[in-house]
């Protein structure tokens, strides 16, 4: 029996419009004309150029690398991303993430957050006035 070879996106009711356009239109569109859907900060980063970092992680994308691990937190997910995975650096490890339709437009760090949930335990014996009388077992 072959294997039929699918790309890793969800199921969902209807198929995924980014600003009424499918992801097979948005695929076509060059980065110019993609730019102008994007949100203010995202277009003005595109308008005033990549850097060179920038340029070989999308490089990297294009041309179908399948492990890709990058330190730059501020790439844009663009169309042509979509499906894939990437590993991007959290200030500690690597993080790994899977490009989903709903990132488009985002940025690769808001994806690998750099600080970790706090759970504090319970106070230890003599750090409240109270907690003298509290038995140790």
């Amino acid at each position: 029996m072959a294997r039929k070879l699918t790309t890793r996106l969800p199921k969902r009711k209807g198929e995924f419009t980014y600003r009424g356009k499918t992801i097979e239109q948005l695929q076509k569109l060059s980065i110019e004309e993609f730019a102008k859907l994007l949100p203010s900060k995202e277009r003005r980063s595109l308008k005033r150029g990549l850097t060179d970092g920038q340029k070989n992680v999308m490089q990297k994308f294009i041309d179908g690398n399948d492990k890709i691990r990058t330190h730059y937190r501020n790439v844009i997910i663009m169309p042509y991303m979509i499906g894939k995975n990437f590993e991007v650096y959290n200030g500690k490890t690597f993080v790994k993430v899977d490009i989903q339709p709903e990132m488009i437009g985002h940025r690769f760090g808001e994806f690998a957050l750099t600080r970790n949930r706090v759970s504090h335990g319970s106070a230890g014996v003599g750090a409240t006035r109270s907690s003298k009388f509290v038995p140790l077992k």
